[in-house]
């Protein structure tokens, strides 16, 4: 069996999905750290030669001009996972992180049948090689 990383010749677009409200009974500085957990994958991947998102990062300012006022309001749950579905029709792939969410869990469902890669781990990834110039 070969150590070498898997590779491949096309840079990918991930979705990570992990905890975000899960956990948290709402507390403003224990949902900040579940989004930081999300977001410490961003460079790795990047690094990885990916692009990556965060259902987050599209939702909120979606919830917010909606008149969402806090997390968990009406207005988030109207919004929070239909932005997260769209999204994921352009993904190439999921990074599901470690920790229970019942979100995440619907992120990696849909991707599965849309037929998209579920990554369970950061070293799944596989390391985007470009054609040599």
């Amino acid at each position: 069996m070969s150590n070498a990383p898997m590779t491949t010749d096309r840079s990918l677009l991930i979705l990570i999905a992990g905890p975000y409200l899960s956990g948290t009974d709402g507390d403003p500085q224990r949902i900040a750290a579940n989004l930081a957990r999300m977001e410490s994958c961003a460079l790795p991947l990047y690094e990885r030669g990916h692009l990556m998102m965060i259902g987050e990062w599209a939702a909120l300012p979606v919830i917010h001009a909606a008149g969402g006022q806090h997390h968990g309001d009406e207005v988030f749950h109207r919004y929070q996972y239909p932005v997260a579905q769209r999204l994921l029709a352009h993904c190439d792939a999921v990074l599901r992180i470690p920790g229970a969410s019942r979100g995440a869990d619907q992120d990696v469902a849909r991707a599965r049948a849309l037929g998209l890669v579920v990554f369970e781990r950061l070293e799944e990834v596989p390391w985007h090689v470009p054609a040599s110039a």
